[in-house]
């Protein structure tokens, strides 16, 4: 039985493609680097802050991480949150399943996780939030979904991850969780949808009778 709803952020709460695009290439853009392709783009949608920034820079040997480190770490994220934009049906869903369901999140974001809740007052919504930082090895490694799973004192079976991404794809598969894909029908998952409230519909939070409308 379904006890536990737990989403990625990036690519599922908000539409973040775009603040990402901005916020990387500002951090190329402070060492006279070039902006990002659209495979770079997708990989730091995608991967954690110290993955994505190995990788853009990983064509400029110049350029230490170190300096870029420090660079991002007092850069203000505040301007780059007018580029997300959060799913239109996502309250009138947390609103529907809980108090339900237990909610929580994994997420690749690091320190920019906490101001994101507070902007869009979605941290009363989320009993858990997982990011980069809390856990040893950050997704597509399982770390994130086992701490989340020890809080809550559930099992597997008891979850439903609800991610867009081939890393959110390997960061269920490695603890057999079942996956629904958002936005993405080309995505390996049990289930896809396209919004929030499509997932209402889905056998696994209509199991025992339980009806969302």
């Amino acid at each position: 039985m379904l006890k536990l709803i737990i989403f990625d952020c990036d690519g599922v709460l908000f539409d973040s493609r775009e603040a990402n695009r901005a916020y990387y290439n500002q951090l190329l853009a402070r060492f006279g680097c070039p902006p990002m392709d659209e495979e770079e783009l997708n990989f730091v949608h995608a991967h954690n802050v110290t993955d994505s920034v190995k990788h853009i820079f990983r064509n400029h040997p110049g350029v230490r991480q170190e300096a870029v480190d420090r660079y991002r770490t007092e850069l203000d994220y505040t301007p780059f949150l007018q580029h997300m934009i959060m799913e239109p049906d996502l309250l009138e869903f947390l609103r529907l399943i809980k108090p339900r369901y237990q909610t929580a999140i994994s997420t690749n974001r690091t320190t920019t996780m906490p101001m994101i809740l507070d902007i869009f007052q979605l941290r009363p919504w989320f009993d858990q939030v997982v990011t980069a930082l809390d856990v040893p090895r950050p997704k597509p490694a399982p770390d994130g979904l086992r701490l989340i799973l020890n809080h809550f004192g559930l099992m597997v079976n008891e979850a439903i991850y609800i991610g867009d991404s081939e890393v959110d794809r390997e960061h269920t598969r490695s603890m057999g969780m079942e996956l629904i894909a958002f936005k993405n029908h080309s995505l390996e998952a049990e289930y896809h949808v396209d919004s929030f409230m499509a997932i209402t519909r889905l056998d696994p939070l209509r199991t025992y009778g339980e009806e969302m409308t």
